[in-house]
């Protein structure tokens, strides 16, 4: 057994139970004891260690007595503020622009307009534009630093944003992981994954998950690649992918009503499926391996014989023997019947088929729709969503309106626009919001402020150290359970007293606050990464006047939420640098960082709501 088997072997039943546990009454979400106030860098720093918690239509009539069907109303953010918050929930950033158009065009329009646009440039397209997938680039051939550039210029500048939002939060429900990826090119391998996570996002749930089974990043991280059927030696198929596809991709543990809440049998939840659901599925996921039709050509790097082309890590996975190197006549796929979850699909039926109804049958079962939406609105929108917010979503995940099941576009309008994430009433609710995920607030940084890479590579690699980084890196997440578990919260704290979740709390302790802190010092000037240069021109140009650039930063960063004794706090350190008429842009560029990174590190930010 591999480490990385051993990791995923360790996901028994009853320490799932005990680490996913079911409010009775999840109406809620982190609650803080309030924001305290902020003196300085070193009290902001403090104030993070210190926080426990986290805190319609109309219709008419002719006059002809004839009645016209209702019209729809487009709802549009009332302030700049609302604008902003509904970006910073729906996209990496806020900016004056943005804000304009979902100001002037509404929530669902201009989610609409942005759903419909791709991105600028993929993952692989990167690699290749960076020259990182060539066979002159050995040193790249095996190595994972590349994936990191990748990912990186993904996240921090460019392409649309919002479609970027929601795979990155794919990418945290369907996990896969550069640490775990035992194959050659495993930058391009990473490139294809995350690119199959934004083509599918606003696609539908049954092709995204056939997509993801079929992947060579996904079958090399939980052992699909080159699997087999049982034989006489006592071989029997690798339960991995079997298990997991059930346990965090599709159907979870026990039993949902349609509103997320847990079924109960006798006061006990009811589990979803047995181990020989897990053996009867495994054989389905038999007979795969890299295509390689057309790829044979080699050279000799790092003293053994490689594919030259990355191209195999783009293609799915085949089942089809004539396409591996070397070819084969037969194949691995197990030809007997496999029985799982009330389907058995019948001995001699091929790869293909058995892995047709295979999907089909996870995709239909009644919990997936619940399942994924509470766990999408954990990432976008809320720690604990109401079971009612759940409800609608997972509603229209099994019905668009159009009687189309898993379509993602309309779940993921479904999460944004709903009334219980545009109310305003709950920036002052203690039982609503999120932790922000350090990846995102360094996407935010860097977007907002115009991030650029001079060389080109965009040169930052894995940034997980949490005492010398940030804490976490995009597509490293340390196991298939990504970096926190939808389930957690911190024991002897307020959440916990309040039977509330915190999934992202699993990433704070004393290092990684400090480390934060630490990280921020840096980055806000750009000192972190000689590569990375921020542009603040546009806040430079008002720093003169501390109320009106703390006014923008507080917008663009928060969406106006930093409260009275905050912004007290933040513009005196801010006027501690005194300007005047021969200032120079200098001292104006150091007010505007050290308001940059006040905001960044007190409670009013690191609390979404």
């Amino acid at each position: 057994m591999t480490q990385q088997q051993g990791v995923h072997a360790r996901s028994e039943r009853d320490a799932a139970q005990a680490a996913l546990p079911e409010p009775a009454d999840a109406a809620a979400v982190i609650a803080r004891h309030g924001r305290p106030s902020v003196a300085t860098s070193a009290t902001v720093s403090a104030l993070a260690l210190a926080v426990a918690a986290c805190g319609s239509g109309g219709s008419g009539s002719t006059g002809g007595g004839g009645v016209t069907p209702p019209v729809a109303t487009v709802r549009k953010p009332q302030t700049d503020a609302e604008a902003a918050r509904f970006l910073l929930q729906a996209s990496l950033s806020a900016s004056t622009a943005a804000i304009a158009e979902v100001r002037s065009e509404g929530y669902e329009p201009w989610l609409d307009r942005q759903m419909s646009a791709a991105n600028s440039q993929t993952g692989a397209e990167f690699l290749a534009a960076r020259g990182f997938d060539q066979v002159t680039a050995a040193q790249f051939y095996n190595g994972t630093i590349t994936g990191d550039y990748m990912i990186w210029s993904q996240l921090l500048s460019g392409g649309n944003a919002v479609r970027k939002r929601i795979a990155f939060a794919l990418s945290e429900f369907f996990v896969v992981s550069l640490t775990g990826i035992d194959m050659v090119w495993r930058g391009p391998g990473i490139a294809a994954y995350w690119d199959l996570l934004n083509r599918n996002a606003f696609g539908n749930y049954r092709d995204l998950l056939q997509d993801i089974t079929l992947n060579p990043a996904m079958g090399t991280f939980l052992n699909t690649r080159g699997n087999r059927r049982a034989d006489a030696s006592g071989r029997v198929p690798d339960e991995n992918y079997a298990r997991e596809v059930m346990q965090l991709f599709t159907i979870g543990l026990f039993d949902l009503n349609p509103d997320g809440t847990q079924k109960l049998n006798g006061g006990n939840p009811i589990e979803t499926y047995t181990s020989a659901d897990v053996s009867g599925l495994a054989r389905v996921f038999t007979g795969y391996d890299f295509d390689l039709a057309g790829l044979t050509a080699t050279t000799e790097i790092g003293g053994t014989r490689q594919i030259i082309s990355p191209e195999y890590t783009r293609r799915p996975m085949t089942a089809d023997p004539t396409r591996w190197v070397p070819a084969r006549t037969t194949g691995f796929h197990s030809a007997e019947a496999k029985s799982f979850l009330g389907l058995t699909i019948p001995a001699n039926t091929n790869a293909a088929e058995s892995l047709r109804l295979a999907l089909d049958q996870l995709f239909n079962h009644p919990n997936v729709g619940p399942f994924f939406a509470k766990q999408m609105i954990q990432r976008l929108v809320t720690s604990n969503p109401s079971p009612a917010y759940v409800g609608r979503v997972a509603a229209v995940f099994a019905n668009n309106g159009s009687g189309r099941r898993g379509d993602l576009a309309a779940v993921f309008k479904a999460i944004l626009a709903d009334t219980e994430a545009l109310d305003t009433a709950n920036i002052t609710n203690p039982n609503f919001g999120k932790l922000r995920e350090p990846v995102l607030r360094f996407a935010q940084l860097s977007r907002t402020f115009g991030a650029r890479s001079t060389s080109g590579n965009w040169l930052i690699g894995d940034l997980t150290d949490p005492a010398t980084a940030l804490g976490q890196s995009p597509l490293r997440s340390p196991s298939v359970f990504n970096f926190f578990r939808p389930g957690y919260f911190p024991a002897n704290t307020e959440i916990a007293n309040r039977n509330l979740l915190a999934p992202e709390f699993q990433l704070v302790n004393e290092t990684s606050v400090a480390g934060y802190v630490n990280f921020l010092e840096r980055a806000v000037p750009g000192s972190r990464f000689a590569d990375i240069t921020l542009d603040y021109a546009a806040e430079v140009a008002i720093a003169q006047d501390a109320a009106q650039l703390l006014d923008r930063l507080d917008l663009l960063l928060t969406g106006k939420q930093l409260s009275a004794n905050v912004r007290d706090t933040i513009r005196a350190a801010m006027e501690d640098v005194v300007l005047t008429s021969t200032s120079t842009n200098a001292d104006r560029l150091r007010r505007v960082q050290i308001g940059v990174t006040l905001i960044l590190a007190s409670s009013d930010y690191l609390i979404q709501k």
